[in-house]
């Protein structure tokens, strides 16, 4: 009876988030797709301040060359005595240098926002009924860009792919969802690590390809997961973390979506105090359609205690 009402909590949970998530995508779509137009016509302003600027440089510099010979004649006008002076104390040379350097930074920020709001709209975009073929490297990419804010200041993250690696069948928005828990949750392992530290760890992210599979590996030197707690940490609502700052849903859903959604399998390997890595397995088109046709069982979940 308890385990029904825990399996039924389970489901309701995941119901839940569910629906949350779908909820949250919606606006984020919504949300990336208002910021997407003032985003370009601002960045198409800026680059036609940069050519104008380049335009006016040249004129100004003609300007000051006549300005200055004709002000070395004995009998010059004070009106381009005066001009002498204002070229001077305008600091043009410095302004030369200044004003492309700061439309150049404002170039890159504005080129930074259009990478995450193109990343949040593939990130919120629902998935299909179906599963359909994901480059799982782009899916990567697109959660890193999401989860910035989660990582950058206690961390670097390095990717390592592999370029053997195809596009696999899955519920994209899903995978993106696992690739996310793991990437927050080595975040968090290496903000307990630091403490107040102002030193940064490393998070690194690489992909693989065996026989029928592609492996997914999320790589941190955090805090690493006690051996007293490694049975568990799928369990539904189980978490170390304190009160309001964990659900204790992140890698049970990581579990259900990696299993039993796509037919893959999940582990890891973990030294408490040194780090931890998550292996996620996900079975290629070929290797899927012959796991339904077959109809054969997920395959079990794999959990390894110890040195990597």
């Amino acid at each position: 009876m308890s385990r029904t009402l825990s399996e039924l909590r389970h489901a309701q949970a995941q119901l839940l988030e569910s629906n949350k998530l779908e909820a949250i995508g919606q606006l984020a779509a919504g949300v990336a797709h208002e910021i997407n137009t003032p985003i370009q016509y601002v960045s198409d302003n800026t680059g036609f301040l940069e050519t104008a600027f380049q335009q006016l440089v040249q004129v100004l510099d003609e300007t000051s060359r006549v300005v200055a010979s004709l002000t070395a004649e004995e009998h010059a006008p004070p009106p381009l005595r005066d001009l002498t002076e204002k070229f001077r104390t305008m600091r043009l040379d410095w302004l030369r240098e200044e004003i492309p350097r700061a439309i150049a930074e404002s170039m890159d920020g504005l080129e930074r926002v259009s990478t995450i709001v193109s990343a949040m709209k593939d990130f919120s975009h629902p998935s299909a009924a179906e599963k359909e073929m994901t480059d799982l490297h782009d899916a990567i990419m697109t959660t890193v860009t999401v989860a910035r804010h989660e990582w950058k200041y206690v961390a670097e993250i390095e990717t390592q792919f592999d370029a053997a690696v195809p596009s696999v069948p899955c519920l994209r928005n899903e995978l993106n969802q696992v690739i996310l828990n793991l990437i927050v949750n080595a975040a968090h392992a290496i903000a307990e690590r630091l403490g107040d530290s102002s030193s940064k760890g490393r998070i690194t992210i690489s992909t693989a390809l065996f026989s029928g599979e592609v492996e997914l590996r999320v790589q941190d030197d955090g805090a690493g997961i006690p051996a007293a707690v490694a049975s568990r940490i799928y369990d539904p609502f189980f978490t170390t973390k304190p009160v309001g700052k964990g659900t204790g849903q992140g890698l049970s859903i990581a579990r259900s979506v990696v299993v039993e959604r796509h037919g893959g399998s999940i582990r890891f390997e973990s030294t408490p105090g040194a780090g931890t890595c998550f292996f996620v397995r996900l079975p290629t088109a070929a290797a899927s359609g012959e796991a339904v046709e077959r109809g054969v069982s997920m395959p079990p979940l794999a959990l390894t205690v110890g040195a990597r």
